[in-house]
């Protein structure tokens, strides 16, 4: 538990230093961060609201990297693991490594593979979209996931290499909604992804 106290306090520590709540001034961000907190608790709660012989993990956080942005993504689903701790009345231990492998860790390697894309990737809405929005998102769930069960957080009742493999495919099933949303609200309702840029992408 130490280590994933350590890790929210570092991220939180860099959130707040990079005053996020300021992304909500002049923007349409505030919908979708609404949306976050009340729709994520309880996806996340799923494991612990119904018992079944392999537990469904859901992550979203990739989506609300996309759509707040890394510094107040990372207050958003800090609040997530709370609320989601009254949902399902789970321990603080477990609050906590919810928190960081299924928030944290994936929106940080969300960050890390945008900034990536952006540097090295031609700026193209495909890009965005399949790039950050679908693929990435399944390598970042993924290697969240790789690293969670190395720490010993494993899925219960399945073996370490059954473990991967529905990690694997829980991945792909997390990017697909991230992907297909990306898409929707790139053609839609771009307002609503702090990390989109008409003049980057459309070059307009």
């Amino acid at each position: 538990m130490d280590f994933e106290i350590a890790v929210i306090l570092a991220c939180l520590t860099a959130s707040l230093w990079l005053k996020p709540w300021r992304m909500l001034v002049g923007t349409e961000l505030l919908t979708p961060l609404l949306a976050t907190l009340v729709l994520l608790p309880w996806l996340w709660a799923l494991p612990s609201l119904h018992h079944m012989p392999l537990q469904l993990h859901w992550s979203g956080a990739p989506l609300v990297t996309l759509m707040l942005g890394w510094p107040l993504a990372v207050l958003a689903l800090v609040a997530v693991g709370i609320t989601t701790t009254l949902i399902s009345a789970t321990s603080v231990d477990t609050a906590a490594a919810l928190i960081v492998w299924q928030g944290l860790l994936p929106a940080t390697f969300a960050l890390l593979l945008g900034a990536a894309l952006r540097r090295w990737v031609s700026h193209h809405p495909f890009v965005y979209v399949l790039g950050r929005g679908f693929l990435g998102s399944v390598l970042c769930i993924f290697a969240a996931n790789l690293l969670a069960q190395w720490t010993g957080h494993e899925l219960p009742n399945v073996t370490s290499g059954l473990s991967l493999i529905a990690f694997w495919l829980m991945a792909w099933g997390d990017a697909f909604i991230t992907g297909m949303m990306c898409a929707i609200f790139v053609a839609f309702k771009p307002y609503w992804l702090a990390t989109w840029s008409d003049h980057l992408y459309l070059k307009s």
